[in-house]
């Protein structure tokens, strides 16, 4: 009898090729994308969420960008809590996961909006890989404008929470991880380009921010593999970048813009002690207060914490903690 001959097994399909991948949460083919975190859909609650008396509604800026506004609740005895800071705000993920209308997101803005007592403008922009960096910046950049306009009377796309509610002299960009990246890359266009109306950014939010660099930092030791991810998803997010000392991941690297011109008068960074990418975060703070920019920066570390730890233990002691400090830092 004649020995059976082996049948080699077929080479896997261009489209099953596996490119990235950090499980649970994402996993992407050469030709597609399958997302198992973050694409949740929860609706506005336009009649005020039952616990934080917040209100919010979904808008469309764009066919590219849209935006869930979150308005606290307004005593109509105080008549100087008609006019609120307002926070614009883009979500993290990496610039490949999250949404301005997922559930985590949502229940966070409930609560910040209304301990701050801020108008909260949470921009739903285009996800990478489909959509690569930087189309994440330009999207960002839009829903700046279109907030900015609501400064001129009979702003186009009216939107009368804005109209009626918004202190553009108390305009605020925020973010965390890659959320953190955009809000200061579009604060860095802020001040090369202004903005119409006398709008100015008053104040400049990063939550563990996502940089980079190819210089060692002793964070990086924390969880190495978890830092070879992030530099790896980098690579895909962006695929026409340098590496990791490029200006967009790297923002103290030779050749960046100076962050003397950054354009906001005051900065926040929040940090995580166990989060790999701690000490970007200090970096970034040292960095911009040696830079000979003429504002006022604070830094506040969470103990023990990793990244991003506030929207997976949003009721934790530490989590609280850092929801004050933010608060206080939108009111100041």
């Amino acid at each position: 009898m004649a020995a059976a001959v082996p049948i080699p097994a077929p080479a896997p399909a261009a489209d099953d090729e596996i490119v990235y991948e950090s499980m649970p949460c994402i996993r992407i083919y050469k030709n597609r994308v399958e997302r198992y975190f973050g694409s949740e859909f929860v609706a506005a609650s336009a009649h005020a969420d039952a616990a934080t008396g917040v209100a919010s509604r979904d808008r469309v800026i764009s066919p590219e960008v849209s935006a869930r506004l979150y308005l606290p609740r307004i005593d109509p005895a105080k008549p100087d809590n008609a006019k609120l800071p307002v926070l614009v705000y883009y979500h993290g993920g990496g610039f490949c996961l999250g949404s301005a209308f997922n559930p985590t997101f949502h229940a966070y803005f409930n609560n910040l909006a209304a301990l701050a007592g801020v108008l909260v403008v949470s921009v739903e922009y285009r996800l990478a890989p489909e959509h690569p960096v930087p189309a994440a910046y330009a999207d960002s950049w839009d829903a700046l404008a279109w907030v900015v306009s609501h400064a001129a009377p009979a702003a186009a796309g009216f939107e009368p929470w804005l109209a009626d509610h918004a202190d553009f002299a108390r305009l605020y960009l925020g973010g965390e991880s890659a959320g953190a990246n955009i809000a200061h890359h579009v604060a860095m266009r802020v001040g090369a380009e202004g903005l119409p109306h006398g709008a100015a950014i008053h104040g400049l939010l990063m939550i563990h921010p996502y940089f980079l660099g190819t210089d060692k930092v002793a964070s990086d030791d924390l969880d190495p593999a978890a830092r070879e991810s992030l530099a790896s998803l980098w690579r895909v997010m962006c695929p026409t970048t340098t590496g990791e000392d490029d200006p967009l991941i790297n923002p103290f690297v030779d050749g960046a813009p100076g962050l003397d011109a950054l354009a906001c008068r005051r900065v926040l960074v929040c940090i995580g002690e166990g989060d790999v990418l701690r000490d970007r975060g200090r970096a970034y703070y040292d960095r911009l207060r040696a830079s000979g920019w003429s504002g006022e920066a604070d830094i506040w570390q969470a103990p023990g914490k990793g990244h991003t730890f506030h929207l997976l233990e949003p009721c934790c002691e530490e989590a609280v903690a850092q929801d004050k400090v933010i608060a206080e830092f939108l009111n100041n």
